[in-house]
């Protein structure tokens, strides 16, 4: 992504879609970028989303106890989140646009270590494996998410999300499918996911290499004194880890625990419980493309108080109530509070503007390192208390969201 390589020439990523008039190719919303990005991000969570949906088959076949399954979803995701920052930043001074296929093949070859383990370590260094190929992508195809977006940034960023969320959702889908009737050596059949996503990356890693300079000079030119002061960033970071742990330990008990919860105390079996837990995945992914577009008109802190506090009668109310009325009310969260993570990771690209790739690998890092964690505390406490208990405990976790009243607001400096 070097000045020499910028271009105004179409690349052959977009060869294919409709011809756009001029000014849109430089200065708009370039939809077929952006929707390469979050077919990426689909491909890739569908993969992600995957091992906490065998969790219930390793379980029983490795005669493991939650608090091993939490530390596999732990290994996983600190990984992940410890990485993700490191490559941001890196990347931000010396941008490297094969960096996300060849990930994207560390992801292939997690998959193939996942398929063939025979014991709970290699389990571990398979999971660990994904996560290394998971901490490439999210800061590099968040950044050509955004280099695409035409200013349009929540937009571009819900998009990309969505993309994700999506893929999250149909995870449990294909491994309830496909996986949970043939066994561990059918988790391989991912494989052809993880390639067809090299291939995407690969064309999208052509556009960044004609067009990806202009594009961020255009950006940087357009949206200048953008940002905090550094008290403000300070203050900002502090609340939004406190938002990040509310949202993603929450979120934690439903795409690790969920189906565990739904086992236990309604008796389904493994494969209806994963057709409850695809119903909150895909709220979570409609939600998550409301967000950003909202934000964009709205704010991003108005969001971010409707995601949290929106939530916060019905999270109360759900270990109380019957398998149905779970099904509602768990729709209804996924669908409300997914629409915060758009909001605060533009919010945080607003705040320490130039340093996209940074604040991109932090935010997510923080997204699957407070998972993983969360993931692995939630397990040991299930193990001592129940995972019943555990739902009674985390509904008080949306009421964390008045810490919003805390953050600057980016939206006021900007106009």
């Amino acid at each position: 992504m070097t000045a020499d390589t910028a271009t105004l020439n179409p690349s052959p990523a977009l060869a294919a879609a409709p011809a756009a008039p001029a000014d849109s190719q430089q200065h708009g919303f370039l939809l077929p970028i952006v929707g390469g990005a979050a077919l990426a991000h689909l491909l890739n969570d569908m993969i992600q989303a995957m091992l906490p949906s065998i969790f219930p088959m390793l379980k029983a076949s490795f005669s493991l106890s939650f608090g091993q399954i939490g530390v596999i979803a732990l290994v996983y995701q600190v990984t992940a989140s410890l990485l993700q920052p490191w490559i941001g930043m890196y990347t931000d001074k010396h941008p490297k646009p094969y960096l996300l296929p060849s990930g994207m093949g560390m992801t292939l070859i997690g998959i193939g270590l996942l398929a063939t383990a025979h014991s709970y370590e290699m389990l571990l260094v398979a999971a660990a494996v994904v996560g290394v190929g998971s901490a490439t992508f999210h800061p590099e195809a968040s950044r050509i998410a955004r280099l695409a977006s035409g200013g349009r940034f929540g937009t571009a960023q819900s998009t990309f999300q969505v993309g994700g969320n999506t893929g999250s959702a149909i995870g449990p889908l294909l491994t309830a499918a496909i996986v949970i009737p043939h066994g561990q050596p059918a988790v391989a059949w991912f494989m052809v996911v993880a390639l067809v996503a090299i291939f995407v990356l690969y064309r999208l890693t052509i556009w960044v290499r004609h067009n990806g300079s202009a594009k961020a000079k255009s950006l940087a030119k357009n949206h200048a004194g953008e940002g905090l002061n550094r008290a403000g960033v300070i203050r900002a970071v502090t609340v939004i880890c406190i938002l990040m742990f509310a949202k993603f330990v929450y979120i934690a008990s439903f795409t690790n625990y969920f189906t565990f919860y739904l086992i236990e105390r309604f008796q389904l079996s493994v494969q209806s419980s994963q057709l409850f837990l695809f119903m909150f995945l895909a709220a979570v992914a409609a939600g998550t493309f409301a967000g950003g577009p909202v934000g964009d008109r709205i704010g991003r802190k108005a969001v971010i108080w409707i995601s949290f506090l929106g939530i916060a009668p019905f999270a109360l109310a759900l270990p109380y109530v019957g398998l149905v009325w779970t099904a509602v009310l768990a729709i209804v969260i996924g669908l409300v509070m997914s629409s915060a993570f758009a909001a605060l990771v533009v919010y945080a690209q607003e705040a320490v503007p130039g340093r996209v790739g940074l604040v991109s690998g932090l935010m997510f890092g923080l997204m699957f390192g407070i998972g993983g964690v969360g993931a692995a505390g939630l397990g040991e406490l299930a193990d001592a208390h129940g995972i019943v208990w555990v739902y009674g405990l985390t509904s008080f976790l949306p009421l964390l969201g008045l810490a919003t009243a805390f953050l600057p607001d980016t939206r006021k400096k900007r106009q």
